[in-house]
C-alpha cells in the first residue's frame, strides 16, 4: 500500500510538471507570434494563436495599467486617424482614451471632417493618412471601403465596424469570457437575434478558441451564406460545434453564455416596425436561461434595448455588459500596440 501511494504521488508530481511544460510551451508559441504592420479587417485572417496572443497582450495592459498603475507610453509620439461614418460611444471612448493613455493622440475624424469617398477618394484619403500619422481605425458603412483604404494604404487599418464585421467587439467579448471563466476551450455560446455583423464575428472566431456556437435568428434574417460556410469548415478544422436554428430554446439550451445584440442596427431605422414583428419571442428572459447551463452569463454590446433583453438578466449577476464594455478599451490598446509595436506581455500567458 505504502509503495502504491508513493507510485500514485510520483505519477501526480509528473502530471504537474508535463502540464507546466505544456504551458510553457504554449507561452514560448504565443510569444512568437508577431502581428507588427498587420491590418485588422475581420479575425477571419486571424489564426487561433494570432488570436490569443492579441487576447494575452490586452490582459497584460489591463493588469498592468489599471491594477499596477504602470504608465506605459507605448505609443508615445505615435498618432491614429479615428474616421468615424457612423456615431458611437464604445468604439470612440475606448479607442481616444486608450491611445491617449499609451502616450499616443488620437484624431477624431467625422464625415462631415474628410467626406470619404465624396470630396476626395478612398484611395486618395488612404496615401494621404499614411503620411500624416501610423494607423487608421474606419467605422464606416460598406466594409468594401475598408478593404480599399487597407489595399491604398502602407500603415495598419483597423476595422471598428462595418456592415459584415466588427471584431473589436469580439476580442472585448472573448477577454471578458476568459476572465469570468478562466479558460475559454469548451464553452458554448449561444447567439439569439440578428445574423448581423457582430455574430459573423463570432462565427470566424469562436472555433479558433475551443469555443462552440449556436445561432438563432428568425427566418430571413440569417448570417451571410459565404460567412455560414467559413463558420462550418472552421468548427470542422478545430474540433467544435456550429449551429443554426431559428428556435432561440433550442440555441440556449445547454449553454454557457447567451448574447444577444439590437435588432434594428443604424440604417435600418425604416424597417423597426417589420423586424420588431419579425423578431418576437427572441427578448432574452430568465425563462431563455433556465435552459442553459446553471453557470450561464449574458452579453450584449450595447446600446440595449428592452425588447432584445429584460432588465431582470440585463442588471444581474448574470449580466457582463459592463466589463464587456471596459474591455472594449483593453482589447483596442492590445490590438494597436500588436499592430505598431514588437510588444512581449509580462504576465504569465492567460488560459484558453
Amino acid at each position: 500500500l505504502v509503495v502504491l501511494v508513493i507510485f500514485r504521488k510520483q505519477i501526480v508530481i509528473f502530471s504537474l510538471a508535463q502540464r507546466h511544460s505544456v504551458r510553457a510551451a504554449g507561452a514560448a508559441c504565443l510569444g512568437s507570434v508577431n502581428l507588427k504592420g498587420r491590418s485588422c479587417l475581420t479575425l477571419k485572417d486571424f489564426s487561433s494563436d494570432e488570436i490569443k496572443k492579441l487576447l494575452w497582450v490586452s490582459g497584460d495592459l489591463k493588469h498592468r495599467i489599471k491594477h499596477e498603475k504602470q504608465y506605459l507610453p507605448l505609443l508615445q509620439g505615435k498618432s491614429i486617424a479615428m474616421i468615424f461614418e457612423k456615431r458611437s460611444t464604445r468604439t470612440r471612448m475606448s479607442t481616444e482614451t486608450g491611445f491617449t493613455l499609451l502616450g499616443g493622440h488620437p484624431c477624431f475624424l467625422t464625415s462631415q471632417d474628410i467626406h470619404l469617398g465624396v470630396n476626395e477618394s478612398c484611395t486618395d484619403t488612404a496615401r494621404v493618412l499614411s503620411g500624416l500619422c501610423d494607423v487608421v481605425l474606419a467605422r464606416v458603412n460598406s466594409h468594401s471601403m475598408l478593404e480599399e483604404l487597407d489595399r491604398e494604404a502602407s500603415i495598419p487599418i483597423i476595422n471598428g465596424l462595418s456592415d459584415l464585421y466588427h471584431p473589436i467587439q469580439i476580442l472585448a467579448d472573448f477577454l471578458t469570457l476568459q476572465e469570468h471563466y478562466g479558460s475559454l476551450n469548451g464553452l458554448t455560446v449561444s447567439w439569439i437575434g440578428d445574423g448581423n455583423n457582430v455574430l459573423h464575428s463570432f462565427m470566424m472566431t469562436a472555433a479558433k478558441l475551443g469555443v462552440h456556437l449556436k445561432a438563432a435568428t428568425p427566418k430571413g434574417y440569417e448570417p451571410d451564406k459565404s460567412v455560414t460556410e467559413e463558420a462550418h469548415r472552421l468548427a470542422k478544422q478545430h474540433g467544435t460545434q456550429f449551429i443554426l436554428t431559428s428556435d432561440p430554446m433550442e440555441a440556449a439550451r445547454d449553454s454557457n453564455v447567451l448574447v444577444t445584440d439590437t435588432w434594428v442596427s443604424m440604417g435600418q431605422e425604416e424597417e423597426k416596425k417589420k423586424r420588431l414583428k419579425d423578431f418576437h419571442g427572441y427578448q432574452i428572459s430568465m425563462q431563455t436561461g433556465s435552459v442553459a447551463k446553471s453557470d450561464w452569463t449574458f452579453l450584449h454590446c450595447l446600446p440595449r434595448k428592452m425588447e432584445e433583453v429584460d432588465d431582470q438578466v440585463f442588471y444581474s449577476s448574470r449580466s457582463l455588459v459592463f466589463s464587456e464594455a471596459e474591455n472594449r478599451k483593453w482589447t483596442i490598446m492590445g490590438l494597436i500596440v500588436s499592430l505598431l509595436t514588437d510588444y512581449t506581455p509580462r504576465i504569465p500567458m492567460l488560459k484558453f
